[in-house]
């Protein structure tokens, strides 16, 4: 269903936009967490730390594939806010051309590099091959990735949150039924867990382009529909890249800490699997508020509405900290119990060091929050550069406490690295926000000759 979000309560609309996101980003999580369960307690620890060490390179296919693909859609919502359904329809038209030729490009680079990446990630060699046939599988399949995301981003770039959500949900339980039957009952090892999770993203992918198809006829492309020239491609290229990269330093700052966790050897790196699988199923009430936040500022910004921005930013904004405080509360006291899931026999060191990053992790929390809601807000608006360099500043901090820390205090040292990024990446998000909002403002009113922004 077609959502427009320039009119009526901010908050209420941003909540109803947010709890389909929501559900569909833990039963999105659902996928890496029930591959890690399924493997961990029928394939055993070493099959556990396999796949766990290659996370944060399978973290880096989505969060790129993530990124290009909602920046594509930015453009998308901000044509759908404006009433302009011929750009938006070449919008579409020039973001499936640029995704296929992005899919290609990256699934080359991939071909040639997997081993030498896991390599340089210092895979222990008695995991390194069940950690290579993993992601190589995984690899192939990228042209799903970047298909569901992009058919689910247009989707939801016209106000509809809810759908996506559905297809995720039954994608979902068919990769927990795939995944136990391939591995249980074929005898499949660790690929048995990648070529459930592909066939299961397949079936979303078909899913979308049924439903686009026959439910948003705004969307029916024609054949001039695809005359692309470069002005726009460039448009559209302009806040994908950007946000690609932004994502990827992200997901390549994942890889620094794993790889440094990687030289503990196989029990500390199924504890830090575990740990991390928790504290991202931890993260996504606030993961939802700042996707629906990008939605409803693209959407106000196409329209005009830049006070009506400044009001819903500021209300999620609370509504984060809010979240940020329950979260780390819940995970301080069953973050034991929620190890205790992923292996099937107890295992002191596992579980204790597991416990040990989820208790110093929580206390941040209100700071990653921060960054979800303003870091969206500024890509809504069109601004990619500040959450470009607010990823870049991430990447140094952690990078740099990850290799120190670790050096001087082990793994309590690896336990920092992440919230002294947070700190930082919130820091850079927040002030660029308020400093690109003041700018838009200012121009709204000279434009408009009127001494107060509306915030209807």
């Amino acid at each position: 269903m077609i959502q427009n979000m320039t009119s009526g309560s901010p908050v209420k609309l941003i909540i109803q936009f947010t709890i389909p996101l929501l559900i569909g980003n833990i039963f999105q999580q659902l996928y890496s967490i029930s591959d890690t369960i399924i493997v961990g307690r029928l394939l055993g620890i070493n099959s556990l730390a396999a796949v766990g060490a290659t996370g944060p390179l399978f973290f880096l296919l989505i969060a790129v594939t993530i990124g290009f693909t909602s920046g594509l859609t930015v453009i998308t919502a901000q044509r759908f806010g404006a009433n302009d359904f011929v750009n938006m329809r070449r919008s579409v038209a020039a973001s499936t051309v640029i995704s296929t030729i992005f899919t290609l490009f990256f699934s080359l680079i991939l071909h040639f590099f997997l081993p030498e990446i896991l390599r340089m990630m210092n895979v222990p060699e008695e995991i390194f091959k069940e950690a290579l046939t993993f992601i190589s599988i995984i690899a192939y399949g990228l042209i799903m990735i970047v298909f569901y995301n992009l058919l689910s981003g247009i989707i939801r770039a016209l106000g509809d949150s809810r759908t996506p959500l559905y297809f995720l949900i039954f994608a979902t339980i068919i990769n927990i039924i795939l995944n136990w039957f391939l591995i249980y009952a074929c005898g499949f090892g660790v690929e048995g867990s990648a070529l459930g999770t592909l066939i299961s993203l397949s079936i979303s992918v078909v899913c979308c382009l049924i439903y686009i198809s026959k439910k948003f006829p705004i969307l029916h492309l024609h054949k001039q529909d695809w005359k692309l020239d470069w002005k726009t491609c460039k448009e559209h290229i302009g806040i994908a890249a950007p946000m690609s990269v932004q994502f990827s330093i992200i997901a390549l700052s994942s890889m620094v800490i794993q790889s440094v966790c990687n030289t503990f050897g196989p029990l500390t790196i199924a504890a830090f699997t575990s740990a991390m699988r928790i504290e991202q199923l931890a993260a996504q009430p606030m993961v939802s508020f700042g996707i629906a936040m990008a939605t409803f500022t693209a959407q106000n910004y196409g329209a005009g509405l830049i006070g009506r921005i400044r009001r819903g930013v500021y209300n999620c904004s609370v509504i984060s900290l809010i979240l940020s405080i329950v979260m780390a509360a819940i995970i301080f006291l069953a973050g034991e119990n929620l190890v205790e899931i992923f292996t099937k026999e107890r295992n002191e060191i596992v579980i204790g060091e597991a416990k040990t990053y989820l208790n110093i992790s929580v206390i941040f929390y209100f700071f990653l929050g921060q960054i979800f809601i303003y870091r969206n807000a500024l890509q809504g608006l069109g601004q990619p550069f500040i959450p470009l360099v607010s990823s870049i500043a991430e990447l140094g901090m952690r990078s740099f406490a990850a290799i120190v820390l670790a050096h001087h205090f082990g793994f309590i040292g690896v336990c920092f690295a992440s919230p002294i990024a947070w700190i930082g990446g919130a820091a850079v998000v927040t002030i660029g926000y308020f400093m690109v909002i003041r700018k838009i403002g200012r121009k709204y009113l000279f434009c408009h000759h009127i001494t107060e922004l509306p915030w209807h």
